[in-house]
Parts: C-alpha cells; structure tokens; sequence
C-alpha cells in the first residue's frame, strides 16, 4: 500500500503533533507492504526530518512549484492533490485535524487524525481568529474524510457532539475509530551512565529531588496549580517546568518569586529530545495538571520512565494514565499537593502505582498502534464503507 502523509509538522514542530507524526511514521515503517511517503512544503528542520527512520520505504516529497509568497501553504491545502495523483498514493493520512481541499474528488482515499477539539471546548485560549480557522479546518475535514482517527475516546466524544452542534454531518460508528499515541522508545530506555543529567542542568534545577512537568507553558496547561501545591510539600522538594516559553511563563515565575519559592522552581526551554528522557530519569514523580487534553502523550512518556503521575479532571488525562495515577481538580492546590505525597519517595503504595500504570499503557506501544493504524488503512483501500 502506497500512503501519503501530511508532514509539514513532522519537519517542523520539535513537540505535540510533530512528535505523533515522526513516531507513528517510525512505527508504521516497520510494518510490512507499506511505502510511506511523507508530504511537507519544505525540508524543514534537519534535527527533527532526521528523527524519521530512513529506509526504501520512507520518502520525503516537497513541492515543485516557485517560492512564492503563500505558494507552500497552497500547495499544502489543495495543489498538493496533483502530487499524490502523480505518485499512485492510494490512501492520505492527514496526521493534523487537516486534509486538502478536493482529495474526496480525486478518488485518493482519506483518513484524518483529529487529536482535539479545545478551540471550541475552551475557545477563551484561542484568539477568535484561530477559532475561527480551526473551526473551518474541522468542518473541512469531516466533508473531505473517508474515516476519522480520534486519539483518546474523550476526542471521538467531542467531535460527536460538535459535529451535531455545527451542522456537519456526524460520523457513522463504522467511520470514526479511536487509535491511541505512542511514545518513542527512548523514554523506556534504562539510563546509563552517559545519559545522566549534564552538570550544565544540574546547575539549573534547584533541589536535587524534583517533580517534573513537561508541556507547552500557557494557562491551559495550568502549571500554577502546581507551583501553589509547593507550599504543602516538602522544603526540598522543588519543580522543574519544561517547556515553551509564553507570557503565562512570566506570571508563573512572578508567582513564584512574590511567594518566596523561585528557589524551588526552575524553568526550561529548549530541551533537546536526547535531555528530555533524562530529566524524567532523574525526577522523583510527574505533574500534569492541564485543564483539558486531547490525550496527554508526556503522561505517557513519564510512566514510561518509571514515573508515578499526578494529573487532574475534567478531560481525558485519566484515560492515557489510567486507574493508578492520581487525579484532582484542576484549582485545589491543597488536594493536587495530597496526591503527590502519596506519590514520593518512602511511599508504601508508590511502587505498585509504577508497576501497574506501566502494565496500563502496554495499549500504547508503537508496534500496536502501527499495526492498528495499517489495519484500518488497508481496511480503507481495499472496502469502501
């Protein structure tokens, strides 16, 4: 089978769907009988293109037409039709909530991956004009797909309901599956000796016992909840905030020194993706105390570093860590600083969670989801709905 994807994040974007993109593509590479043919408007990053496995079965396509001003975005949105007609692609995967204009009409057979609906879930975390556009996308999507991937049951739940509240058509049972993320296999590995933390980023983090948390550093994310569960832990306990930096970042920071804890709170941008695993190797537990998520991959990646978790209510988060981590609501600091003492080191039932929430996510390991993912394709191409 010859599958066409959306890559421009897979060269892009270092977290969140470029790192869906470059994992699932690793993994469906090892599955037998599929060429993979990867689509972006340009090389993009060489760190992240050179995270895609290579092989005579993974190729990168970028377009042919000038550099105009606009000319890659719509290449992306429409033009890029004429390509997978070109290259024989039977089936296209749009990896991001997005497929081109007219792919239904071109007889390409299409599945798109939507990861979430927040814009219209909590559209006071969008400017209006993001809403808008992504409203637009969604609609688009629905009209355009053969079958929609939904990556947590809390996602396949919303696009029913917005569906019906837009006016769009609602996906049939038979068209809309729910495929899990995985993590990469790097986050499982055992650290050795190299993959320590620096002595640059030792430096850095203020205590040698920390909680960690890792996600774009923005008021849904809710990383305050957090920094405020501090007042009720341990003094050596301290917090470390991976992540990009955004102006919430600034009023977390100031938070934290107007309450005498910037000693015990450090800030990181920019991590690499060989750091990141060992930051989580060297935590003592995992925070997450997002308001709302599509699914929560970094959940994932922590218990796969033998990390216990504490997130919190309201989404989807108690599906990707499952019965054995802990959840809380979202604005009690006290509760949120209860739930990770129980998860600290010298807790009796701190190891047990561990095991058992590393047995949970056995459901998200890449060859799984690949084989998962292959299935439905093939299921696509060969049985029209």
């Amino acid at each position: 089978m010859k599958i066409g994807f959306d890559a421009k994040r897979i060269v892009r974007n270092a977290t969140g769907l470029g790192s869906y993109g470059r994992t699932l593509v690793n993994d469906l590479a090892r599955q037998p009988g599929l060429q993979l043919r990867l689509y972006a408007p340009d090389a993009g990053r060489d760190d992240l293109r050179s995270q895609v496995a290579g092989g005579a079965n993974v190729t990168f396509c970028y377009p042919s037409t000038p550099r105009l001003p606009f000319a890659a975005a719509l290449w992306r949105s429409k033009c890029i039709c004429r390509d997978l007609l070109r290259d024989g692609v039977q089936l296209f995967h749009g990896l991001s909530g997005e497929l081109p204009i007219g792919i239904r009409r071109t007889g390409i057979r299409s599945v798109v991956t939507i990861h979430d609906l927040i814009f219209l879930r909590h559209p006071e975390y969008y400017r209006w004009l993001d809403t808008r556009i992504y409203t637009c996308k969604f609609r688009q999507a629905l009209r355009e797909a053969d079958h929609i991937v939904a990556i947590s049951e809390c996602t396949r739940r919303d696009i029913l309901y917005y569906a019906d509240r837009l006016g769009c058509a609602i996906p049939s049972p038979g068209r809309i599956s729910v495929v899990y993320q995985s993590c990469a296999p790097r986050f499982s590995a055992a650290p050795t000796a190299e993959g320590l933390l620096p002595e640059a980023l030792q430096a850095i983090i203020p205590t040698r016992r920390y909680l960690l948390s890792v996600g774009t550093i923005e008021p849904r994310k809710n990383i305050l909840l957090a920094v405020k569960a501090l007042h009720h832990l341990p003094d050596d306990l301290g917090l470390v905030i991976v992540g990009r930096h955004t102006p919430y970042a600034d009023t977390v920071r100031r938070y934290a020194e107007d309450s005498g804890l910037t000693a015990r709170v450090a800030f990181l941008h920019g991590i690499t993706d060989s750091t990141l695993p060992q930051l989580y190797a060297s935590a003592e537990a995992f925070v997450y105390p997002s308001r709302y998520e599509g699914f929560g991959i970094p959940i994932i990646e922590a218990i796969s570093s033998g990390l216990p978790v504490v997130a919190c209510t309201g989404s989807c988060l108690e599906e990707a860590g499952g019965p054995d981590s802990l959840y809380t609501d979202p604005d009690d600091p006290l509760a949120f600083a209860a739930a990770v003492g129980r998860m600290l080191q010298g807790s009796p039932e701190r190891q047990q969670r561990i095991a058992r929430s590393q047995d949970y996510i056995r459901r998200f390991i890449g060859s799984d989801v690949a084989a998962q993912m292959a299935a439905l394709y093939d299921t696509i191409i060969h049985h029209h709905e």
